[in-house]
């Protein structure tokens, strides 16, 4: 097996990792930590560390993981292949998550989530605990998912996104509510009610404003959602070409 420790890097006696990894500079890797091939990992961070919280167990990272620098990943987490983060990010214990997670620098996912396949989370985005979501969504910076009505309180509900939907720039997303699958919320939306699928949200309160079918690109009037029509951009190509057979009347543009 090669893998590329960096001298100043602590690997634990117990982790386990995979071929082809490198450990980049003052990083820590602890007992808990499984850790798959091909994963690169900078400087500084901390995987399967003790954290003191009640949910301790191993934290198994997939193949060709790129976790950069500063990211913290707590134990008892789950994390398919091609796991990628930003700088200084956050992963709480109890999150179980599909293949080709994107999560943007300083975003903070507070853990007992579950999230699907390709789900891609811009810079300074916060995930309350409880949270459901689906696969193929986007969420941009500084939507924050919450999860206490009665804060403080021992009560946790938290939010549910289905497939496909986007939650735009600075919106906040109340406890216990649900974005429909194809949803849109758009930029710096309050969501007090639940959004149904393939619909716009917008404004503080939000507020339904139709489907999202009448939204139309300027330039060329072609539909702009569901956005897999045309937007492909780094997904697995066998994906891609189911979205093709979904769209066969005009395809999906490269």
């Amino acid at each position: 097996m090669t893998v590329n420790i960096h001298p100043t890097a602590i690997v634990m006696p117990g982790a386990k990792i995979g071929d082809n990894t490198v450990i980049g500079p003052f990083s820590i890797i602890g007992e808990m930590a499984d850790i798959g091939a091909g994963c690169q990992i900078g400087s500084h961070c901390e995987i399967g560390v003790e954290s003191g919280m009640l949910s301790s167990g191993t934290v198994r990272i997939g193949a060709e993981a790129i976790i950069r620098s500063g990211s913290i990943i707590y134990q008892n987490s789950t994390f398919g292949s091609e796991l990628k983060t930003g700088h200084r990010v956050t992963l709480r214990e109890g999150i179980v998550a599909g293949d080709g997670f994107q999560v943007g620098t300083l975003s903070d996912l507070q853990g007992h989530c579950k999230i699907g396949n390709h789900v891609r989370l811009h810079s300074n985005v916060h995930i309350g605990q409880r949270s459901t979501l689906g696969s193929f969504i986007w969420i941009f910076p500084y939507v924050v998912l919450t999860n206490d009505p009665h804060p403080p309180s021992e009560i946790l509900e938290g939010c549910t996104v289905g497939d496909f939907a986007i939650i735009a720039t600075m919106s906040t997303v109340l406890p216990g509510k649900k974005i429909g699958r194809g949803a849109l919320v758009g930029a710096m939306t309050l969501v007090r009610e639940d959004v149904p699928e393939d619909t716009i949200c917008v404004g503080v309160p939000g507020r339904n404003i139709g489907r999202t079918s009448k939204i139309r690109f300027k330039n060329s009037g072609d539909p702009v959602y569901p956005w897999r029509r045309h937007f492909q951009r780094g997904y697995p190509k066998n994906i891609v070409a189911e979205w093709k057979k979904e769209f066969p009347e005009e395809g999906v543009r490269i």
